[in-house]
C-alpha cells in the first residue's frame, strides 16, 4: 500500500511538470497538454485514481491550492492597471457574472432537462473562470494593451464571485423556498464579504507588520506568508462557507500594491510554487474523469457547450463593456476566452455532494456536467484563442522587440537600425540631453532610474521581449536585469561585459546577479565607445548565396563584430558570450564595421 501511494503522488508531480515541459516545447497551452496526460494516466491507463489515493482529503487539498494560487494572482494584480479597464472588469464581475449565471442556468434547464434548482446551482457554478486556467493560456497568448490586464483582473475576482453566488443558491434551496431569496441572498453576501475582508485584511496587515520590523527572516519570509494564508482561508471557510476564497484574494491584491515592505522572496516563492500546484491540480482533475462521466458527451451537452461558448459569453461581454475605450477587435477577443478549470470543478463536486445528501439524487449529474465544460472549453478556448489573437492583432506570442537601459549616441544608433529593421525599441536613461535625443530620433523613451518602483506602471512593454543593459556602469546593467527578472525570462536578459570580468575569478560577478554577457568576449562599454568615437557603423547585411557569412568577414576582416542576427522568419537573435547564431543565406546580419574605403 505504502509503495502504491508513493508510485501515485511520485506519478502526479512527474507527469504534471512533464507536460508543463512538453507544452512548452511544443508551443501549446500547458493546460490542455496537462488534460490529456491525466485523462490518460487515470481512466485509460488505470495509473493514478484520485480519489483511492488521496481519499477524504482529495478536496480539502484541492481547495488549500486553490487558495494558494488565488492569492498568487491577487500579488500580480496592480491597482493603477485598473485607471483604464475598472469599470469593465467591474461589470465584467457583477453584471457580466449575472448574464452568465442566468442564460447558463436557463440553458442547462431547456437543453440537458435537469432540475430548474440544480440547474441554478450549475449556472452559478460555471460563473468561475479563475487564474489555474487564465494565467497559463495568458502566458501562451501573451495578449497586449488593456486585454492583459482585464482577462487577468476578471480570472482572479471572478472565482470568489462566483463560489459566493454558488453558496446563495445552496442557502436558497436549503432554505426550501424562494419566497425568502432577498433576505437570504442579502444575509449570504453580506456575511461572505464582512467574514472574508474581516478576516482577510487583518491577516496582511499583520503579515506587513512582522515583515517592515524584521521580525521574519528571509529564509521564513515565504513559508510565514504560506501559514498565514492557509489559516486565513481555512479560518474564512470555517465561518462562512467559501468566503476563503475572498479572503486569499484581498490579501494578495492588498500585499502586491503596499510600498511599506519588499514581497520579492514571498512573489518568487508563490509563482513557484503556483505551477507545481496547476500541474497536480489538472492531473488530479482529468484522472478523475470516469468512463461512465464520458457518457454525458451528447449531443445534448455539446449544443449547451456551444451555447456557453458562442452566446452566453459574447453577450455578458458585450453589455460589460458597453460605453468603453475597447476597440471591436478587443470586444471579440473577450467574447471568446473564458474557460472553466479547477475552482469549478471543486466547488461542483462539493456541492453535488451536498445536494445529494439534501435528497437531490440528480445532483450527481453536476461534477460530470461541468467536467465536460472544462474538458470542452479548455481545448477550444486552449486551441482557438491563440489563433483568433493572432489573427485580431490583439497578441504578441513572441514578441521581439528590445528594451535598452542606455541612451548614450551609440546605443541610440544601435535602437534605430532595430527599429528601421521592423523591431520595437524602447530606451531608457536618467540623462535628460541622452533621451532628447533618443526622441529626436523617434524612439519612445523614460526618463528616470531603471530601478524606480513604479517603472513598471509607467512604460509600455508591448511588443518588447528582451533588456539589453548598455550603460557605461556595469552595476547599474546587472541592476537592470535584477529588476527586470518578474518580466522578462532569464534568457532574454542582456548585459554588457563588466570591465575586468575577463581578468581573473576575482573580478567576476556572480552568474544569479547579472544577465547574459552581449556580443562577445573583450566587446566591453569601453571598446565598444571607442570603436564608434573612431568612426565605426552599424550595418545590415542581407546574406545570400553568393555572399555568404565568409565573404562578408573577408570584406569587413576581424574587426567586425557581429550584434544580431534576423532570421528569414522574422525572429532577432542576439550574439552573446554563450551564444553564437550561425548566419545563413536569407538572414541579416547586423554588426560593428568600420568603413569600407572610398574607391
Amino acid at each position: 500500500m505504502t509503495e502504491y501511494l508513493l508510485l501515485g503522488l511520485a506519478g502526479i508531480i512527474v507527469l504534471g511538470i512533464a507536460a508543463q515541459w512538453l507544452a512548452w516545447r511544443l508551443k501549446l497551452p500547458s493546460i490542455l497538454l496537462l488534460l490529456i496526460v491525466g485523462f490518460a494516466a487515470g481512466p485509460l491507463a488505470g495509473f493514478i485514481n484520485p480519489d483511492e489515493l488521496l481519499g477524504d482529503i482529495l478536496f480539502p487539498i484541492v481547495s488549500i491550492s486553490v487558495a494558494i494560487i488565488l492569492f498568487e494572482g491577487g500579488l500580480s494584480l496592480r491597482i493603477p492597471d485598473l485607471r483604464k479597464t475598472g469599470a469593465v472588469v467591474h461589470l465584467l464581475v457583477t453584471v457580466g457574472a449575472c448574464v452568465t449565471w442566468s442564460l447558463s442556468a436557463l440553458a442547462a434547464y431547456y437543453i440537458l432537462d435537469i432540475d430548474f434548482t440544480l440547474a441554478i446551482l450549475l449556472g452559478a457554478i460555471l460563473v468561475v473562470s479563475g487564474p489555474t486556467v487564465i494565467g497559463p493560456l495568458l502566458r501562451n497568448i501573451r495578449p497586449v494593451g488593456n486585454v492583459a490586464s482585464i482577462l487577468r483582473w476578471e480570472g482572479i475576482l471572478i472565482d470568489p464571485v462566483g463560489a459566493v453566488l454558488a453558496v446563495l443558491v445552496y442557502e436558497v434551496i436549503v432554505a426550501g423556498s424562494f419566497n425568502n431569496i432577498t433576505t437570504v441572498a442579502v444575509v449570504s453576501i453580506v456575511k461572505t464579504i464582512l467574514v472574508g475582508g474581516g478576516i482577510g485584511i487583518p491577516a496582511t496587515l499583520v503579515l506587513i507588520f512582522f515583515l517592515k520590523r524584521f521580525w521574519i527572516p528571509d529564509f521564513l519570509q515565504s513559508p510565514v506568508s504560506l501559514m498565514i494564508v492557509v489559516s486565513a482561508f481555512t479560518a474564512s471557510n470555517m465561518l462562512q462557507h467559501e468566503s476563503g476564497l475572498l479572503s486569499v484574494t484581498v490579501m494578495g491584491v492588498i500585499l502586491a500594491n503596499q510600498e511599506t515592505v519588499k514581497i520579492k522572496h514571498i512573489i518568487e516563492f508563490k509563482e513557484n510554487l503556483r505551477i507545481l500546484l496547476i500541474s497536480g491540480l489538472f492531473i488530479v482533475l482529468s484522472a478523475r474523469i470516469t468512463m461512465g462521466d464520458l457518457e454525458h458527451m451528447s449531443v445534448k451537452s455539446l449544443l449547451f457547450l456551444g451555447v456557453l461558448i458562442l452566446f452566453v459569453r459574447p453577450l455578458a461581454v458585450a453589455i460589460s463593456t458597453l460605453g468603453s475605450e475597447l476597440n471591436w477587435r478587443e470586444r471579440i477577443f473577450l467574447s471568446f476566452i473564458a474557460p472553466r478549470g479547477i475552482v469549478a470543478a471543486a466547488v461542483s463536486s462539493i456541492f453535488a455532494l451536498r445536494m445529494f445528501e439534501a435528497g437531490y439524487t440528480e445532483a450527481s449529474q453536476l461534477a460530470p456536467i461541468t467536467f465536460m465544460v472544462i474538458i470542452g472549453t479548455v481545448a477550444v478556448y486552449g486551441l482557438g484563442s491563440p489563433l483568433l489573437a493572432k489573427r485580431l492583432g490583439v497578441a504578441e506570442p513572441n514578441p521581439q522587440g528590445v528594451f535598452i537601459v542606455g541612451a548614450q549616441p551609440w546605443a541610440v544608433t544601435i535602437a534605430k537600425v532595430l527599429k528601421d529593421s521592423g523591431f520595437k525599441v524602447f530606451l531608457a536613461d536618467i540623462n535628460l540631453s541622452n533621451i532628447f535625443n533618443a526622441r529626436m530620433e523617434g524612439i519612445p523613451t523614460y526618463y528616470g532610474s531603471i530601478v524606480s518602483e513604479s517603472i513598471l506602471n509607467k512604460i509600455d512593454l508591448d511588443g518588447i521581449g528582451r533588456l539589453m543593459a548598455l550603460t557605461p556602469n556595469d552595476s547599474v546593467n546587472s541592476l537592470a536585469t535584477l529588476r527586470f527578472e518578474e518580466v522578462f525570462d532569464s534568457s532574454e536578459l542582456y548585459q554588457l561585459i563588466p570591465l575586468g570580468e575577463e581578468k581573473g575569478d576575482k573580478e567576476k560577478v556572480s552568474k544569479h546577479l547579472r544577465g547574459r554577457f552581449l556580443f562577445g568576449s573583450g566587446i566591453n562599454y569601453q571598446y565598444l565607445a571607442r570603436r564608434f568615437a573612431a568612426g565605426a557603423v552599424v550595418k545590415k547585411t542581407k546574406l545570400t548565396e553568393e555572399f555568404d557569412y565568409e565573404e562578408f568577414k573577408a570584406r569587413y576582416g576581424t574587426s567586425a563584430v557581429p550584434l544580431f542576427l534576423v532570421t528569414d522568419t522574422g525572429n532577432l537573435l542576439v550574439y552573446t558570450t554563450d551564444d553564437q547564431p550561425e548566419a545563413k543565406a536569407g538572414h541579416t546580419l547586423i554588426s560593428l564595421v568600420d568603413p569600407l574605403p572610398e574607391g
